[in-house]
């Protein structure tokens, strides 16, 4: 008895012309389709005997929200059925650039002079997020932000910041103001010594090289935080 030929690939262009996102975006305009047909219109074709849009449903349902699949890495998208190496790099880069817009937008919209619309700013590069890193924010004299710099990323305990490298990035970009941000992976806030160590050599550096330090802020989060606000920073705790 012959084997049976396994069900073809459901792509969009097979799906029913009522059906099909790619025909309603045209005729209407993307804001008409749903989360669903816009994600499916990113694959482009499910996987044997599942249509793309079986597929784009699953993912939804397993990620719980289009905005939480911005924080899905490649493996969680190739963990899902009917997604492969290829398609789930694609993702992974519709998701980065989805989340690089957002926060070019907060950008141009804010001016980082509180350390709270510190912590807002960085909201979007501490998702998901398990290891320490530290960034410097280059400000110009409105303290819009003119580049924000990785500096360091390290393990989930450790991370060095050179004032050498801080500066230096601040120098590049003709910051005439910078703001200092490390995260604590734990999501207590609170300085260690080594966190009130680099502080003051930053601090020294700074007026060295004649940029003013603005504040040192460590974001983690308001659950963990006993304080409840998710920062803690060295200006307001009169530390600079």
């Amino acid at each position: 008895m012959p084997e049976s030929t396994p069900p073809p690939t459901l792509r969009v262009k097979d799906l029913a012309i009522g059906e099909r996102p790619q025909e309603r975006m045209e005729q209407h305009g993307p804001a008409v389709l749903s989360d669903t047909e816009l994600l499916a219109m990113l694959l482009r074709s499910g996987s044997r005997g599942v249509s793309v849009l079986a597929v784009a449903q699953g993912l939804l349902a397993e990620a719980g929200s289009l905005a939480a699949l911005v924080k899905w890495k490649e493996a969680d998208f190739r963990h899902h059925k009917g997604i492969g190496r290829v398609k789930a790099l694609q993702l992974v880069t519709v998701m980065e650039v989805a989340r690089r817009v957002l926060e070019q937008d907060r950008v141009v919209e804010s001016i980082l002079d509180r350390p709270a619309v510190v912590l807002n700013y960085l909201q979007s590069r501490l998702r998901g997020l398990d290891v320490e890193k530290f960034w410097v924010l280059c400000l110009n004299r409105k303290n819009r932000l003119l580049k924000c710099v990785e500096i360091t990323s390290g393990t989930a305990t450790s991370s060095l910041a050179h004032p050498r490298e801080v500066f230096r990035a601040a120098l590049r970009e003709g910051a005439t103001a910078v703001i200092c941000a490390h995260n604590h992976p734990s999501g207590d806030p609170a300085p260690s010594a080594a966190d009130i160590q680099v502080t003051r050599h930053l601090h020294e550096a700074a007026r060295a090289v004649d940029i003013d330090l603005l504040d040192h802020v460590i974001v983690g989060r308001l659950a963990t935080d006993p304080i409840g606000r998710g920062y803690y920073s060295f200006r307001e705790a009169g530390l600079l």
